[in-house]
């Protein structure tokens, strides 16, 4: 199942997002998303607004980023179930904003995954490699570390549950997407790279989606890749025209042969 989703960042207030759900609603009245796994993740602020807004239309709402324990003294946190509470069902962790902003670790991420589990959450887990590590060409070990220290708790019957989301560093907020070849390599290097730790079925059943200034005008490029099994939309979907074309362009490949 195509993946679709938006991750908002620091962006709208509470009567935006009412806005946005509706356009959207209007905007897809004539798609059938059925056979699309949609999410958006707003700011922690217009979760509750947004898991109404959006209620009936097959869009699950997310967190963000989330704290892997269940509640204690961590002064500005959110736990995975406060997310499970305000209507959550996916949770991004391990953006590469947060470690460039907020210091986190993988250490930090691979406890945060297994909290996610526990509690039902659907994690979608971020790896990228940064601008010296491409041009070092060692883009494929650094993800393989940052995929290992990520699953340290995570079980292979459990994988199936992760959604892998390719996120170049230095492709993010930028004019383009990283060229497809390139991208292609890396999405097969992951799948590679899960077999060889938990086996053929696990590599199968995971999902790896890119994500990294993707817009209308390279999308319907990027799910042609035989290993691209979905898209995540940074600034190009904070409006809801720019979801709308995203998941029009992604439906309307579903169905279609991909690049081998």
């Amino acid at each position: 199942m195509p993946i679709v989703g938006s991750g908002w960042k620091m962006n709208h207030l509470r009567s935006d997002i009412a806005d946005y759900a509706a356009a959207v609603r209007k905007g897809l009245a004539d798609v059938d998303t059925t056979q699309l796994e949609l999410f958006v993740l707003p700011p922690f602020t217009g979760l509750v607004t947004a898991h109404e807004a959006f209620s009936g239309t097959g869009i699950a709402i997310g967190g963000q980023n989330m704290h892997w324990a269940e509640h204690g003294a961590f002064t500005g946190e959110i736990s995975a179930r406060m997310l499970r509470d305000v209507g959550c069902s996916h949770v991004a962790l391990g953006h590469a904003e947060r470690f460039q902003y907020f210091g986190e670790s993988y250490e930090a991420v691979g406890l945060k995954v297994a909290a996610a589990l526990e509690n039902d959450l659907k994690p979608i887990l971020c790896l990228g490699e940064g601008v010296e590590d491409k041009e070092e060409g060692r883009a494929e070990e650094v993800l393989g570390s940052q995929l290992s220290m990520a699953l340290t708790k995570v079980s292979p019957e459990d994988l199936p549950r992760i959604i892998l989301a390719y996120e170049p560093r230095w492709a993010i907020g930028q004019k383009a997407a990283a060229d497809p070849a390139y991208v292609l390599e890396r999405h097969r290097g992951l799948r590679a790279t899960i077999e060889e730790r938990h086996g053929s079925a696990a590599a199968a059943a995971i999902r790896i989606i890119y994500g990294g200034s993707v817009d209308r005008s390279n999308a319907g490029t990027l799910m042609a890749l035989q290993e691209v099994d979905g898209l995540f939309v940074g600034r190009y979907a904070w409006s809801a025209e720019g979801f709308i074309d995203i998941v029009r362009i992604v439906a309307a490949h579903h169905s279609k042969g991909r690049m081998p």
